[in-house]
């Protein structure tokens, strides 16, 4: 049917499906044929401004309300699940009452793009939303994931950088007490700030301590290294937790053990060297020994393989490089 043979304000979008669109109004779909009484009346209803909008209920509201209480959320470990809450609080604010099932491509790239000026926040937009998406299509609330494929933004900043040796010997050198602790921690055992600070005496056992990953959940036991091992040994024993501090026994906070270290980068010039980059030090370290992915993966418990190879793919250019050049002489 051409636009000629219809009335005013009366457009055939996708699928030969009747729209009344007119400025001013919301877009109403027309569901009776032209021509029959039905559609006169109906004509007539919209032309007078009567929206007769059909009560669905797939809003983003009820869409994440149904999310928040599905295995695929629960599931979810907790600090996942913290992060992702964010997001979900952001969607319920500013496309709850929006419905779930009309969202498009460029609705998620016009949502990522009006959060840029926080790229990390903007990221996790796109990636949640495709989470959502998938479960409104378990829902069969529709058919397609408009958030797949949508490219992430870049950061503009330099990639995380493994410590190099010299600057990982300036830091032994230089720091003393729970600021050596937490940093041979994390760079002995390959895990993040946030389980480090989580591990407890009562996990060490057979010369190594039992880790549960936080983001992963994952559980694995890890060996000490003779410099995380000599530390430990040196350590007083003041509460649950080993980097516990005063006579209480106080957890170390996240900001507490950021700050601490950084006194000691700032005084041997590594502020270019975070806490996170020592969990790509110890993959590279055992990269640089030749150990195999699945290996690294055993210590760092990196959920991924990909990841794995992300992390120790500078050491393996470098020791590729010089067998290479090697063969040159």
């Amino acid at each position: 049917m051409t636009k000629r043979a219809l009335p005013a304000y009366v457009y055939v979008r996708k699928g030969g499906l009747l729209y009344f669109e007119r400025r001013g109004q919301k877009s109403q779909r027309i569901k009776s044929a032209p021509g029959t009484p039905a559609f006169a009346l109906e004509y007539a209803k919209l032309l007078n401004g009567v929206i007769t909008s059909e009560p669905t209920g797939r809003t983003f509201r009820a869409l994440v309300k149904s999310y928040r209480a599905s295995d695929r959320f629960r599931k979810l470990a907790t600090r996942t699940r913290a992060d992702y809450d964010k997001v979900l609080e952001w969607v319920v604010e500013k496309l709850g009452h929006l419905p779930a099932d009309k969202m498009q491509r460029k609705d998620v790239i016009r949502a990522r793009d009006a959060n840029a000026d926080t790229i990390r926040f903007a990221n996790y937009i796109v990636q949640v939303i495709r989470i959502l998406m998938e479960h409104a299509i378990d829902k069969g609330w529709r058919e397609m994931n408009p958030a797949k494929g949508v490219s992430l933004l870049k950061s503009g900043r330099d990639a995380r950088e493994a410590w190099p040796d010299e600057l990982v010997q300036a830091y032994r050198a230089e720091a003393s007490g729970r600021a050596l602790l937490v940093f041979e921690l994390c760079l002995g055992t390959g895990q993040r700030i946030g389980d480090v600070l989580a591990m407890r005496w009562d996990e060490i056992e057979n010369g190594g301590i039992m880790v549960k990953q936080n983001k992963t959940g994952q559980r694995l036991w890890v060996p000490f290294t003779p410099e995380l091992r000599a530390v430990l040994e040196q350590t007083p024993r003041v509460g649950m937790t080993i980097c516990a501090w005063g006579k209480h026994g106080r957890p170390t906070s996240y900001r507490g053990a950021a700050d601490m270290v950084m006194k000691v980068r700032k005084k041997i010039g590594a502020e270019g060297y975070d806490l996170h980059g020592l969990r790509y030090t110890t993959a590279s370290e055992l990269a640089a020994l030749g150990c195999s992915d699945e290996l690294i993966q055993a210590v760092t418990g990196h959920k991924s393989l990909a990841m794995v190879a992300k992390y120790a793919a500078r050491e393996r250019q470098k020791r590729r490089a010089s067998e290479a050049q090697k063969l040159r002489e």
